[in-house]
């Protein structure tokens, strides 16, 4: 059989263009899980940071919205059944509303009638004890931002270490050899620190959110004392 140069310059384009088709399908089916999974084992920790992370902050986020928005009104009906001598009115109203500032001021209407020290240290300490279980596991997220860019890390190690494995196996260098190793590399360095800013970032937005309720508690216990020492009736 006899092919024309003609022949065979289509034949030659035919099969370029088939090549680059391929490649270019590869490269499109190519999507954001499978560079994931090219990361390698170290991923798996990343990943379940990840999720841990987004949990917490989305738990405690609600949690301090929650507390944040609460007992708008709470201490001006205190005052008005103080003023009214009403002390038990004001303390059923505080075991009704569960929150962190009703139960702190609970504490206080308990001792009305003792020394005012002793008031403040009975506030004080059921602040304290309600602030601690407002920030349960927002430190978690700290330790998370300061992991997840070291596993990353890890990775990286570990890429460079395929490369070269990969290279005196083969006793040459290519773009083949190296390209699995440097895919581990770089993609678990970048989703460790994405990882960590994010936790980063959580930690920080719930620490403020956090630092805004505990003045908000504060401002509550200063006024709640300042109404024990007014002169009236309880």
């Amino acid at each position: 059989m006899i092919i024309l140069p003609d022949t065979a310059h289509k034949l030659v384009d035919t099969a370029g263009k088939s090549i680059v088709s391929g490649t270019a399908q590869a490269a499109e089916k190519l999507n954001f899980l499978d560079l994931l999974v090219k990361g390698g084992f170290v991923m798996i920790p990343i990943a379940i940071l990840f999720f841990l992370g987004l949990f917490i902050f989305i738990e405690r986020f609600l949690a301090l919205r929650a507390a944040n928005k609460s007992d708008n009104n709470l201490l001006f009906a205190i005052r008005q059944n103080m003023m009214n001598g009403n002390i038990e009115a004001a303390i059923s109203l505080c075991r009704k509303t569960n929150s962190a500032i009703s139960r702190m001021l609970l504490k206080g209407l308990m001792r009305v009638g003792k020394p005012i020290k002793e008031i403040e240290g009975a506030i004080e300490n059921t602040g304290k004890i309600e602030v601690s279980k407002l920030e349960r596991n927002i430190s978690i997220l700290g330790i998370i931002a300061g992991i997840s860019p070291m596993l990353g890390f890890v990775g990286t190690i570990v890429g460079v270490i395929k490369i070269f494995y990969n290279i005196s196996l083969a006793d040459n260098i290519s773009i083949g050899l190296v390209a699995d190793g440097l895919y581990q590399k770089m993609i678990t360095s970048a989703s460790g620190l994405c990882v960590g800013i994010l936790a980063y970032l959580g930690h920080h937005i719930l620490n403020m959110m956090l630092d805004r309720i505990i003045l908000k508690m504060e401002t509550e216990s200063v006024e709640f004392i300042d109404l024990l020492e007014e002169p009236v009736r309880y």
